[in-house]
């Protein structure tokens, strides 16, 4: 948490930094047709998922925070933010011109474990964790308040990067994607505003270290200049959707330390630190097929050498579809769109919320039981994003346990 005068002063701190981008015109290919999902998304909770019921002794201690005229007592959003307010973390930015441009969608890479840590994660506004196929799982990494001048290493997209792009009306740039995938991608309504690798998207996208590893890296400073060449519309977009407070809310219990475990190659865990009030990621270290011998390391940003960290955490659960499932093969999609179960981690606090997404370019909100907005904290957010059949495990003392599932 931050306390009073001393934490408006440091979440109101802004870091910079950049990334490079390449773009090719890729070859018209067929048009695919995604699998098409429930328009609403199932909200029940599984029966072996306890309930979050608030509690009356939490804990962990929680100072209460005293918002401060630096930020107003009512926060910011869910609609009317101030010009140099950026709507996807409630924070005041040190350049309002960035916030006149299209949030840059990037998609980086979580394995194999030797090609971390990656560059440029603690810079974005949000994070989305999401499934990929095989035990893996991959990040979409928005880009907007602030730039990186490395962002990487850059992979391939898949389908549920579609919800990313079209909620915040961003730019996309990715690797490549297997055919139906990229046929889909270059038929949708954003294609245009895709950056691939090629000729024409440097200096935005360029190589590190290309006679080694060969990674594929991307500098956000450079997108404007990329995408002016290629007469793409880079104007500011309604980002409208999320809330944000200093005073946490009430009715939470406490969430001090977070587990989510998507496989036995992937697990992650979120430690709070009151002294920054922000939840410290850990990550796998080595494979725990057995479920008994998780081992940690903390994830730092190659880039800035800073750890990753989050204001928010938030579990949102989903459904998952398969699109292809064979012995060696799983892709899938994930419509986030409807409403959901979802949980936020803020503060050392977790709350059981919901998520909602009415059309496909609505931004992703979280909403009270009585349908008011939930306020967020001030700063980066991480989506996990789970299956609808996940469950969530009450670990005691503050500590709780979400495993990836599907049904």
């Amino acid at each position: 948490m931050k306390i009073r005068l001393v934490f408006s002063l440091m979440i109101l701190a802004t870091l910079a930094a950049g990334c490079q981008s390449v773009t090719a015109t890729p070859t018209a290919l067929p048009t695919a047709t995604l699998p098409v999902l429930p328009s609403v998304i199932p909200t029940s909770i599984p029966s072996d998922t306890p309930t979050i019921a608030p509690s009356s002794t939490p804990t962990v201690a929680v100072p209460t925070v005293t918002a401060t005229p630096a930020y107003p007592a009512n926060g910011y959003g869910p609609t009317n933010f101030p010009t140099d307010v950026d709507p996807l973390t409630g924070l005041q930015v040190s350049n309002p011109t960035l916030l006149n441009r299209r949030p840059i969608v990037i998609k980086v890479e979580n394995l194999p474990r030797e090609d971390r840590p990656q560059w440029g994660l603690t810079l974005d506004d949000i994070t989305y964790e999401y499934y990929t196929e095989q035990g893996g799982t991959r990040f979409a990494a928005i880009f907007y308040g602030q730039d990186a001048t490395q962002v990487g290493p850059i992979r391939s997209a898949r389908f549920f990067d579609f919800n990313v792009v079209q909620m915040y009306k961003g730019v996309f740039a990715f690797g490549y994607a297997y055919a139906d995938l990229f046929s889909a991608i270059m038929s949708s309504d954003f294609a245009n505003r895709v950056i691939l690798e090629g000729t024409n998207s440097g200096p935005a996208l360029s190589r590190f270290d290309p006679n080694g590893h060969n990674f594929l890296i991307a500098n956000t400073t450079q997108f404007p200049t990329v995408l002016a060449a290629k007469k793409i519309n880079n104007d500011r977009q309604n980002l409208d959707g999320m809330s944000f407070n200093l005073t946490q809310p009430s009715g939470g219990n406490p969430g001090s330390q977070l587990y989510v475990r998507y496989s036995a190659a992937i697990y992650n865990r979120w430690d709070y630190n009151p002294a920054t009030g922000t939840y410290a990621r850990f990550v796998d270290a080595a494979d725990d097929p057995n479920r008994n011998n998780e081992q940690y390391v903390q994830l730092t940003d190659r880039l800035t050498s800073q750890p990753v960290t989050a204001s928010n955490v938030v579990m949102v659960y989903v459904d998952h579809q398969y699109v292809k499932k064979t012995s060696t093969t799983e892709v899938f999609n994930m419509k986030l769109i409807g409403t959901g179960k979802a949980y936020v981690a803020r503060d050392g606090q977790l709350y059981q919320v919901t998520w909602k997404r009415a059309k496909q370019n609505d931004v992703l909100t979280f909403v009270n039981k009585d349908g008011t907005p939930f306020a967020l904290k001030p700063g980066q957010t991480w989506v996990e994003v789970l299956g609808n059949s996940s469950t969530l495990t009450d670990m005691k003392n503050g500590a709780w346990k979400f495993t990836w599932l599907i049904p």
